[in-house]
């Protein structure tokens, strides 16, 4: 009676610590738990009751469990042992889990790799290359690394130098920038908060205006295409003053000589 008292219990317990049951159901919509940290937990606290009942189901019976008690602390310092880069990989994916540095879909850049996260288990973070090839890093690895989280942009950065002629007159030069910092305040896609078009450079045969702003969006195609919008824009406002773009080793000429 008392070793079916023991089994039956246990067997509550498990039903309860049951990754869909409605303990853990309720636990995940209170504390947020992840999906990946729940079936961990529920598998620990399963191991443990049905350790325990085993361990009590034979006591009951008479048996000697202290010697199987002190040959599981030695076989469990052994498998330590010999399983300490799984352990370390084990523990680098609860720290990934509960600090959540990327979430499954999320684009991540390491010193180890550039891609979109595939899937996340206890031992290893498979990664989607841009190249499609699928790299899997142990967890314990990727969770002494510099992580870099670029879905989490709330806007997205375009800066490059604008190389222009240097024989166009200062005026015109002048009103090109002052066109294009406009065209850039007024553009829907372009985030308002940093525009900076300026003279930069004077060099020898060129000029060159320092573009530097973000966009909305963060969509890498969607991006894109406002950057081709805009690069057009800005031929087109060079076109109307008549402001030409400067190519290496071409050496303008003035009407006064060199």
């Amino acid at each position: 009676f008392r070793s079916a008292l023991i089994f039956v219990v246990a067997w509550g317990v498990c039903l309860i610590a049951g990754d869909n049951s409605i303990v853990y159901e309720d636990l995940k919509d209170k504390y947020e738990l992840d999906d990946i940290l729940v079936s961990f937990l529920s598998k620990v606290i399963k191991f443990i009751v049905i350790a325990l009942a085993l361990v009590l189901i034979a006591d009951e019976w008479n048996y000697d469990v202290n010697g199987f008690i002190a040959g599981l602390g030695l076989g469990g310092l052994a498998f330590a042992l010999a399983a300490k880069d799984a352990l370390a990989n084990i523990f680098g994916g609860i720290i990934i889990i509960l600090d959540k540095p990327f979430n499954i879909g999320d684009w991540i850049e390491t010193p180890s790799v550039n891609g979109t996260v595939a899937s996340i288990t206890f031992r290893s973070t498979r990664v989607r290359t841009f190249a499609q090839a699928l790299v899997t890093i142990p967890n314990s690895t990727l969770a002494n690394e510099s992580i870099i989280n670029w879905s989490e942009m709330g806007k997205r950065q375009i800066t490059f130098n604008l190389t222009i002629d240097y024989a166009g007159p200062r005026d015109k030069i002048e009103k090109c920038i002052q066109d294009i910092r406009k065209m850039l305040a007024e553009h829907p896609e372009v985030h308002p908060d940093t525009i900076m078009v300026y003279l930069d450079n004077i060099n020898v045969y060129s000029l060159d205006i320092f573009l530097y702003f973000f966009t909305n969006t963060t969509n890498w195609e969607k991006y894109l295409a406002v950057k081709e919008e805009l690069n057009f824009k800005i031929l087109d406002i060079l076109a109307a003053e008549n402001v030409a773009l400067a190519f290496p080793g071409r050496k303008v000429y003035s009407e006064g000589g060199i």
